[in-house]
C-alpha cells in the first residue's frame, strides 16, 4: 500500500490565500480565525491543525511571497552577464510582478505598520531585507570590480535601488493617478543606471 501523499503545504497554501482575501476584506485586527476558516472552507480545528494563530498565518503568507518574489531572481547570480543586464532583469521582473502584487499591496502596508509592535513581522521584514542586499550587492559588486560601474560601496547602491522601487510604490499608494508605476519604476532606473556607469 503507498504511502499517502503529504498535501500540508498546498493545505495552507490554502489557507494562506484564504487569510489574503479575508485581510483585504476586513484588514488585521478585524479579522478573526472563524473567518479565515470560513473562506477556507475548513473547520476551525482543522485550521488550527495548520496555524496556532493569526500571527504564524503572516508568518507563512510573507513568507511564501517573498520566496516567489525571489526564486527566479536567484538564477541571476550565476548568469553569464554583464552587471548592468542582470540589474536590468532584476528590475524588468520586479515590474512584471507589479500587476501580481496589486491586490496585496493594500496588507503590505498594513504589514509596515505593525513593523514596530510585532516580532514576527520585524522578523520576516529584516529577513527579506537581508536577502535581497545579499542577491543584489554582489551583481553590484560585479560591476564595480569590472569597470561597468562607478560606485566605492556596493551595498549602498543595492540600498538605492531598495528605496526606489519601495519609494515609488509608496508615492503609487498616495496618488495612483500622478504615479504611474511601471513608467515611474523604469524611469528610477534608467536615471541610476546612468549615474552608474562608468
Amino acid at each position: 500500500m503507498s504511502p499517502k501523499p503529504d498535501v500540508s503545504e498546498e493545505r495552507k497554501d490554502q489557507i494562506a490565500e484564504a487569510a489574503t482575501t479575508v485581510f483585504i476584506q476586513k484588514g488585521f485586527d478585524k479579522a478573526r480565525m472563524d473567518d479565515i476558516a470560513n473562506e477556507a472552507n475548513l473547520s476551525k480545528g482543522a485550521l488550527y491543525l495548520y496555524f496556532k494563530s493569526k500571527d504564524a498565518i503572516i508568518a507563512h503568507l510573507l513568507e511564501s511571497l517573498f520566496e516567489r518574489e525571489f526564486s527566479d531572481l536567484l538564477l541571476l547570480e550565476d548568469a553569464a552577464l554583464p552587471a548592468s543586464e542582470k540589474l536590468m532583469l532584476f528590475a524588468d521582473k520586479f515590474i512584471g510582478d507589479i500587476h501580481r502584487w496589486a491586490r496585496i499591496i493594500p496588507i503590505m502596508y498594513e504589514f509596515l505598520g505593525r513593523l514596530f509592535r510585532q516580532s514576527v513581522v520585524q522578523k520576516a521584514f529584516k529577513k527579506y531585507m537581508r536577502f535581497y542586499l545579499d542577491l543584489i550587492t554582489p551583481i553590484i559588486q560585479q560591476g564595480i570590480d569590472e569597470g561597468e560601474f562607478k560606485a566605492n560601496n556596493a551595498e549602498d547602491v543595492a540600498i538605492t535601488i531598495g528605496a526606489i522601487f519601495e519609494g515609488t510604490i509608496l508615492l503609487w499608494v498616495y496618488d495612483s493617478e500622478s504615479i504611474d508605476l511601471e513608467k515611474h519604476l523604469n524611469s528610477g532606473m534608467d536615471l541610476l543606471m546612468d549615474g552608474l556607469k562608468a
